[in-house]
């Protein structure tokens, strides 16, 4: 349908913009049963209208971007519940027109189509160190078939996702370029480095230079990560910085649970903004509520 919106790269250089929170935690709160491989993505084949029903929620909490259910929809893991190929492109595109009604005709909000980390799939915690033993040769042709479904839907933008590790970003950004879309890169980050131990300044420097990278950041760690981070994305990449954290619980793989006590508090939004972030939301376990606290205390001002 006709977009009659800025583009979120412009938007972005104008003023900061509201991402929202976590998808899996308000499915939960919706009802939702996440056991298994696919986890929200499985979703997308038993209660579809459970993922548009999460959507608006955070369209209502002041989310102006919306990141699609397609962050663990892969191939290889619907191959694993017996969806074939064509069916499991259909889902991906589903995943982009599920956020697209969420998100309204001619509203001034913005899908991004999820692309997720390899690991992701593996469903084991991976994500969460990298380092798979693949080559950027490997998870380019890992990546490049679901990127092409999900660009097919004409998402405003590609959310290439808590990425654990360079090596992987490289194949991804190389994976995304034929598409012509506007993209983000976020790291999942712990004490100043990927999760692959790899310094953050060298795994940011992958975007330096590239035009179809609209901003750059981190998300999907502690929000105490996250603080130092922003001003070494916006120092690295001279672009606009993306940065949305967790509520400060860990993800225990093993037990399939989250562990610790929270530490997302909205007026860390301040120094991100100060540190040059324009792209601000939560990731796992920040919900509807947080975001919306999110939105009444940003700056509109660059």
């Amino acid at each position: 349908m006709p977009r009659h919106v800025p583009s979120l790269s412009d938007a972005l250089t104008a003023r900061a913009v509201v991402l929202d929170g976590g998808l899996s935690n308000q499915l939960v709160d919706q009802g939702a049963d996440l056991s298994g491989e696919l986890w929200s993505a499985r979703l997308l084949t038993e209660a579809p209208e459970m993922i548009e029903e999460a959507h608006a929620a955070y369209v209502r909490a002041g989310a102006q971007v919306l990141i699609t259910a397609s962050y663990q929809a892969t191939y290889e893991g619907f191959a694993r519940r017996g969806i074939g190929r064509a069916e499991t492109g259909r889902l991906l595109r589903r995943s982009v027109e599920l956020a697209r009604r969420a998100a309204g005709a001619g509203e001034e909000v913005w899908v991004a189509a999820s692309v997720g980390p390899y690991g992701a799939m593996l469903a084991d915690g991976s994500e969460y160190r990298g380092r798979y033993g693949l080559t950027v040769r490997e998870l380019e042709r890992f990546h490049l078939p679901r990127i092409e479904a999900l660009a097919e839907a004409e998402p405003d933008v590609l959310a290439l996702e808590t990425v654990p590790d360079a090596t992987e970003a490289e194949a991804m950004l190389r994976a995304a370029e034929g598409t012509g879309l506007p993209l983000w890169l976020s790291f999942t980050v712990a004490n100043g480095a990927t999760r692959a131990g790899q310094p953050l300044e060298e795994a940011l420097a992958l975007v330096r230079g590239n035009d179809q990278v609209i901003a750059a950041g981190i998300n999907c760690c502690d929000p105490a990560d996250a603080d130092s981070a922003v001003a070494v994305a916006a120092d690295v990449t001279g672009k606009p910085v993306v940065v949305y954290p967790n509520s400060g619980e860990v993800w225990d793989a093993r037990a399939r649970a989250w562990r610790g006590g929270t530490d997302f508090d909205p007026d860390r939004i301040h120094a991100w903004q100060a540190s040059g972030a324009r792209l601000i939301g939560g990731c796992c376990r920040v919900g509807p509520d947080a975001v919306r606290e999110l939105a009444r205390r940003m700056s509109p001002e660059t």
